[in-house]
């Protein structure tokens, strides 16, 4: 059976746009060329891969097994291909990230601005998500996360210094109800947390004591997905809050934060750019890895392999 390798890329575009309509207009063609290229397609393969509805589109289980274990072929040689187009220019193309809401140095601008501003043929879709997914199977270039979250065997590169959790609250709040001597206490009092979904537990408030590490079980007063509400809350005074010390920083700074238990919150390894091991990286992801590597690591130090020891602290292997 001969395989229409073109269609494969047409079929792996609409899985991952869900729609026909988007999948068309990202490769600057008609509706009606995307449908007919993925009826080809069915018909050679004898079996419905997409359910359609005037509304929405969705895999069929023939079409989600095609696109798992075809996705990362079809990556393979799009990044083949661009490398050798790249040889007659500039990185060029639509660079997809996923990153950390609380990876507070990459997004705070001047890093991505700088890169867009060496590559003017590249295009960036960032989704701030905290969600954790397989960034291949849901067509991600790369993803930005904390290193003790990243998947083994990926490729990564810091894009921060190493970070900690902090105890956190505002001088009013302290100096209305006191401050904590020591985490156990935080269990009686009101505290704010933030959790990734509504349905997932929040947060947990984790702190170490003599090499041994603990967490709290704290009552939330409020809990909410939105990061910068429960910083806007701490501030105003309506209890302690607990996350990553860069995303409360700029309050601190301003002093309408203060940091508490400090001795109890050790650091950790910070965030990383993470893709997966290609031998043909795409040229627009590996400008934006020599622009990190040229940010953040001296120009001798190579890209590692992030994995994870059987206790299940981060590592880096070389």
């Amino acid at each position: 059976m001969l395989t229409d390798f073109n269609a494969l890329a047409v079929f792996a575009l609409v899985a991952e746009e869900k729609s026909f309509r988007a999948a068309a207009d990202r490769m600057g063609v008609t509706r009606s060329a995307v449908s007919q290229t993925i009826r080809k397609l069915e018909e050679t393969l004898g079996i419905a891969l997409v359910s359609r509805t005037t509304r929405s589109v969705a895999l069929t289980e023939a079409g989600e097994r095609l696109y798992t274990e075809a996705a990362p072929a079809i990556l393979e040689m799009q990044g083949a291909m661009e490398s050798a187009a790249n040889l007659r220019g500039r990185p060029r193309g639509r660079l997809t990230l996923a990153v950390s809401s609380i990876a507070e140095s990459f997004l705070s601008g001047p890093l991505l601005a700088s890169f867009l501003g060496e590559n003017p043929d590249v295009t960036m879709h960032i989704t701030v998500t905290d969600e954790e997914f397989d960034i291949v199977a849901e067509g991600y270039d790369a993803g930005v996360r904390l290193g003790e979250v990243i998947a083994q065997d990926m490729i990564a590169l810091p894009v921060s210094g190493e970070q900690r959790q902090l105890a956190v609250a505002s001088p009013r709040y302290l100096e209305q109800f006191g401050t904590p001597r020591h985490p156990s206490e935080l269990a009686s009092r009101r505290c704010i947390g933030w959790r990734r979904a509504a349905s997932l537990a929040p947060y947990r408030w984790e702190f170490e004591e003599d090499g041994r590490e603990f967490s709290v079980a704290v009552a939330d007063t409020i809990t909410t997905t939105d990061m910068a509400l429960m910083i806007k809350l701490a501030a105003a005074g309506a209890g302690i809050s607990f996350g990553v010390e860069d995303s409360f920083r700029p309050v601190i700074a301003r002093g309408e934060l203060v940091p508490i238990l400090q001795e109890f919150c050790p650091r950790f390894p910070g965030f990383y750019l993470y893709y997966p091991s290609r031998r043909n990286m795409a040229p627009k992801l590996k400008a934006l890895v020599e622009h990190l590597r040229a940010c953040h690591l001296t120009a001798s130090e190579p890209d590692r392999v992030l994995s994870k020891s059987a206790v299940g602290t981060v590592t880096l292997d070389v």
